[in-house]
């Protein structure tokens, strides 16, 4: 098994990308790029835009992404497709004429809420991890909205939709940030307590909404279905403050 890189690209802008990672993009042999079916082609393309822009000669193997078989159990069904990604890997690197890194561009950091780096431990033989850090959704959305991401001494907890729909506000955190929320859980949150939501964020198609939860959330559903409709996917985050 050849070197791993897994190197964060940010949400989508080129320039979110660290002067290592665009080192890392030139010195890997190889980069696998995922194609995510009908309607994401984008993604692709943002990956090659940025391998463009970094000047790599690495040979680029595509690979078709699984979907998830939604009629199982969410923690099987997660399961199940982390490691069909990782067989997916596996079979594209059989097509590697060079011998060097292989490369993943992982879209915002590898380390916060994304799964590159639990995939990669169901390679075998193991591969040696390399990881170069990436902006996170949580530094673009904070930075798009010109806000800090705490208050001060205030404790901030990290969370998602499926957390806040079982659990409500998270105790004792004065600032919540919520990643992977398909269902717009905010919608039950304090009518009184301040949001700043972002999609496409460091994009040209980057939109922006903030405002007291009561006053603001019916206007971020609705343009975030539209928005979702228009590009065929949608990568959004927000931030929530306790009044």
């Amino acid at each position: 098994m050849n070197d791993l890189w897994l190197v964060g690209i940010g949400t989508g802008s080129p320039a979110h990308v660290t002067l290592e990672g665009m080192q890392a993009l030139r010195d890997a042999a190889v980069i696998l790029v995922p194609n995510k079916g009908a309607g994401k082609d984008d993604l692709a393309g943002m990956r090659h835009a940025i391998l463009a822009v970094s000047k790599s000669s690495a040979q680029v193997i595509s690979f078709d992404y699984p979907v998830r078989d939604d009629s199982l159990p969410y923690g099987e069904r997660v399961d199940r497709w982390h490691d069909e990604i990782a067989l997916r890997w596996q079979a594209a690197m059989k097509n590697v004429q060079r011998a060097g890194p292989v490369a993943l561009l992982v879209w915002g950091d590898p380390s916060l809420y994304d799964s590159t780096l639990r995939i990669a431990q169901r390679l075998q033989p193991a591969p040696q991890l390399r990881v170069v850090a990436g902006i996170t959704s949580i530094q673009a959305l904070t930075a798009a909205h010109a806000i800090p991401l705490n208050t001060i001494n205030g404790a901030v907890t990290i969370t998602t939709g499926r957390q806040i729909k079982d659990h409500g506000w998270p105790e004792g955190a004065q600032t919540v940030v919520v990643m992977l929320d398909a269902h717009c859980q905010f919608q039950a949150m304090p009518p009184d307590a301040e949001i700043w939501w972002g999609a496409f964020l460091g994009m040209p198609e980057q939109i922006l909404i903030k405002g007291r939860i009561g006053e603001v959330a019916a206007s971020i559903v609705a343009l975030r279905a539209a928005a979702r409709a228009e590009h065929g996917w949608i990568m959004d985050s927000y931030l929530m403050r306790a009044a």
